[in-house]
């Protein structure tokens, strides 16, 4: 599996402007994209996931091409095959646990029923150990469960890249050392292909076998070790 970017976008307020030209590339299974607030760390994966349109550039997966300027290519965010883990997880807070898990496996927007759990939803729920809370609301879950959840619906449609955006920050300092170490063991028994953002340097000493570090819009080093704090 191969991740390719590279692309160009500039963002304009009335009192500001941020250009955005992102460059890297990777064959390895455990990207870490590092980094401080503001460095476009999220806009870059908004880019790769269809969120965001560059103005020009190319991002191609395992060399599928997502988007190309050139080429008139950009590829719609369910045609893309990329799951998003968003920082606040983004679940939907009137759903229960197994319909936010079987969200991403239908067409349109219509809700996924509350009697019947898609074969798919399912073993993931199980995968997660989510099956005693399957009917839950997130609300009624503690953090570590919704990350799960997040996890999961991101997981189901069987992506080719799975993109993590600051996936613990929002988890206390035991609860994050410990989804590191679970989100390794899942990476390394599913061998699915992740770029993490993070401003973090222990979650890049944790799970990156890839580490760029990207500041003011532009990769500013790459290296096969965790990158320095800044």
């Amino acid at each position: 599996m191969s991740l390719q970017v590279d692309f160009q976008r500039v963002l304009t307020t009335d009192d500001s402007r941020f250009e955005l030209d992102v460059s890297l590339r990777s064959a390895s299974r455990r990207v870490v994209l590092f980094g401080p607030s503001g460095s476009g760390k999220s806009l870059t994966l908004q880019a790769i996931a269809g969120l965001m349109t560059p103005d020009r550039g190319t991002i191609k997966v395992d060399g599928r091409t997502l988007f190309d300027s050139a080429a008139h290519i950009d590829l719609a965010p369910r045609e893309r095959r990329v799951g998003y883990l968003f920082q606040d997880y983004a679940l939907f807070p009137h759903l229960t646990v197994a319909q936010n898990v079987a969200f991403g496996l239908q067409q349109g927007l219509r809700n996924p029923g509350r009697r019947h759990i898609a074969d798919q939803a399912a073993h993931w729920l199980a995968a997660f150990k989510l099956d005693a809370v399957a009917r839950n609301y997130p609300a009624q879950i503690s953090g570590g469960q919704r990350q799960r959840v997040a996890l999961a619906r991101a997981l189901a449609p069987k992506p080719d890249v799975l993109l993590l955006d600051e996936p613990f920050a929002a988890l206390d300092a035991p609860l994050r050392a410990h989804m590191r170490r679970e989100l390794a063991s899942l990476q390394a028994s599913l061998d699915l292909q992740m770029l993490i953002i993070t401003h973090d340097p222990a979650d890049a000493e944790a799970l990156g076998d890839h580490v760029l570090e990207i500041r003011h819009g532009r990769v500013f080093s790459d290296a096969a070790s965790p990158a320095p704090a800044v």
